[in-house]
């Protein structure tokens, strides 16, 4: 492989992009073979050791790894398979010769966005609560919701014996004995968003997860997927390395 400028080889790895890996270069967060790189250095990706923060750039990650977004629809498992028969979310992937498990979940009557990828690494960092990434829903309760119990969804409630964080509540729109809201939440428990729910007197009726981070469903139609853009992958790396910046320094 040819040598090529390194800010060009961390944009092409879908780290950042190019004018932040500049400014990464810049800070003194980038090292080719524990040197310091300067902008504009050519280094050979395939046998230089290049670090950001003392974590390898794999630069052939964009054809080694998948990432695909896929709308969930109702009736179906978070699962690989499943024993007794019912329908899991692997069915609606498309073929591949890579094998994709899903990212975090979805239970059986939850509906959207759900990711996919065979970077494990990426995954972990997605699923690991330390890192806070943002999940949004779009959740129809019944039969009203009060200022009450909107403020104690944001306030945090407890489910399982230990408290929630704070969460983001907004009222979308209101019908008799019906009524639309978004929640934003940053922990990944177990149904967490309905034992929330059930912990304030409110009936979820149907239950959409709309975004993951800055990563959002969009116009995805139920039961099929698509591939995360670059920019999209761009997207949520900085947001895994801004809150792990911010985990490093509450230490």
């Amino acid at each position: 492989m040819e040598n090529i400028r390194i800010q060009k080889i961390i944009a092409d790895s879908g780290f950042c992009s190019r004018r932040k890996a500049e400014e990464l270069i810049e800070q003194k967060r980038v090292k080719v073979n524990g040197h310091f790189a300067t902008i504009g250095q050519k280094v050979d990706a395939r046998n230089d050791l290049i670090t950001i923060d003392g974590e390898r750039i794999l630069v052939e990650r964009k054809r080694e790894f998948t990432y695909l977004m896929m709308n969930k629809p109702r009736g179906y498992l978070t699962s690989m398979s499943d024993d007794r028969g019912r329908r899991c979310v692997t069915e609606l992937l498309p073929e591949s010769d890579q094998r994709l498990f899903p990212i975090g979940r979805l239970d059986l009557n939850s509906e959207g966005l759900l990711l996919f990828t065979n970077d494990g690494r990426f995954a972990n960092q997605m699923m690991h609560p330390s890192h806070e990434v943002t999940k949004t829903y779009r959740v129809t309760v019944r039969p009203d919701i009060t200022d009450e119990q909107a403020a104690k969804l944001s306030e945090g409630v407890y489910i399982d014996g230990r408290k929630t964080a704070p969460a983001m509540v907004h009222v979308l729109t209101k019908e008799a004995n019906r009524v639309v809201i978004e929640m934003v939440i940053r922990e990944g428990r177990n149904r967490q968003i309905r034992k929330m729910c059930e912990a304030v007197n409110l009936e979820v009726a149907r239950l959409k997860r709309t975004a993951i981070g800055p990563i959002r469903l969009g116009m995805l139609k139920p039961g099929t997927t698509r591939e995360l853009t670059k920019e999209e992958l761009m997207a949520i790396r900085n947001v895994l390395a801004k809150n792990d910046r911010v985990k490093k320094f509450r230490r």
